[in-house]
């Protein structure tokens, strides 16, 4: 039997611009699963955010907040890399921070992309793409998770971009706590529509059902692909969605799952982004 090779992985969370763009709540516990899925080895496992020193001294349930978030970080397995708020003040006598942690971020993939095979870096911030060309250049595959305001230029240099709505259990679905579990039927998922017949006001959803190695196996009729169809007719659509703009890869929908004498069926569609 052959051994599985095993890919070195290197996982960098943009806190700070997830938390700011749709991620707020995300679970890093399966952001570690998805990143090092396929058996690969989690290297580097590094989190970026932002403290501000100022307010904890102030604010003691900020403080509190805060460490218990960085110490759930660091159960994972994460580093934790913080980035003080500096505070300035402006000619008008106003005062503002700021605190960037996009430097600290691009400068710790580069160097340590020596001993890894597969990069994974979970932002949205079109800054980032001279260094996903710096990765690749030296072989590393390069993914992107994200979720909203995704810079479209980012999104066309990586060699894999997912919306973290697509991916099961990322982000918690609101009220989906007392139905069936991700892709079941009676389940809430999310995902797109990838297929619209205006002449006959139906399409089709497509979602994942699982992660595994075979992303890119988006033929639902393949018995190895990680994703399912399910049919929408146009009145289980929101009555807020514009139709006329489907299919689109870029939307993404929230809809439980039905059974139908065809299979599986969407029902209570809801755009969720943008």
């Amino acid at each position: 039997m052959t051994k599985q090779k095993i890919s070195r992985v290197g996982l960098y969370v943009d806190v700070a611009n997830i938390t700011r763009n749709g991620g707020y709540g995300m679970r890093f516990d399966i952001l570690r699963e998805f990143a090092c899925r396929d058996s690969g080895e989690p290297v580097r496992l590094n989190a970026y955010v932002v403290y501000d020193d100022e307010r904890a001294k102030t604010d003691k349930e900020y403080r509190e907040r805060t460490f218990n978030f960085h110490s759930t970080l660091r159960d994972f397995g994460y580093k934790v890399i913080e980035k003080t708020v500096a505070w300035y003040t402006d000619e008008a006598g106003n005062k503002f921070g700021k605190a960037n942690t996009d430097l600290d971020m691009a400068v710790d993939a580069l160097l340590q992309s020596e001993n890894l095979e597969k990069v994974v870096m979970v932002t949205g911030d079109g800054d980032f793409i001279q260094v996903v060309r710096a990765l690749q250049n030296k072989g590393c595959r390069v993914e992107t998770v994200a979720f909203q305001n995704i810079s479209s230029n980012l999104k066309r240099e990586i060699d894999l971009f997912i919306s973290g709505y697509m991916i099961p259990h990322l982000l918690p679905i609101e009220g989906a706590e007392n139905k069936k579990p991700w892709g079941e039927i009676g389940s809430r998922v999310r995902g797109i529509c990838y297929s619209y017949n205006h002449a006959k006001n139906f399409g089709f959803m497509r979602f994942l059902m699982r992660v595994s190695p075979g992303l890119w196996i988006t033929d639902t009729r393949r018995s190895d692909s990680p994703y399912a169809t399910a049919f929408a007719h146009e009145s289980a659509f929101d009555p807020s969605t514009d139709i006329g703009h489907l299919p689109s890869r870029d939307v993404i929908f929230e809809f439980d799952l039905a059974h139908s004498e065809k299979g599986l069926q969407a029902i209570n569609i809801v755009k969720v982004t943008p």
